[in-house]
């Protein structure tokens, strides 16, 4: 399990707050995906090929699968996924230029 996944039941099963578990999404960094796109045809054909949305555990993909899931409410993934936007613009304050954690 990851630590995500360990919050969003923590929020379910009553233990943390909805402001906390957003609170330490705000504090945690998250995983990103490479956001290079592909500029030439032959590289666009090749991408396609690849399988770019694999599962990341610890990521913002387990906030979306527990939304999808129905663990999440709709409001719920709001305040998780703007905060999540917020660790995220933090990150990218402190590392202009780049990214440090990209896939």
């Amino acid at each position: 399990m990851s630590e995500v996944i360990d919050l969003i039941s923590a929020l379910r099963d009553g233990t943390m707050t909805l402001e906390e578990v957003a609170q330490r999404f705000r504090e945690r960094p998250w995983p990103r995906r490479a956001s290079s796109r592909p500029s030439t045809y032959l590289e666009r054909a090749a991408a396609v090929q690849e399988d770019s949305d694999i599962y990341r555990p610890g990521s913002f993909d387990d906030v979306a699968a527990a939304h999808h899931e129905g663990r999440l409410t709709d409001q719920e993934y709001s305040v998780l996924s703007e905060a999540v936007a917020e660790s995220k613009r933090a990150e990218d304050d402190r590392h202009p230029g780049g990214v440090a954690d990209s896939e």
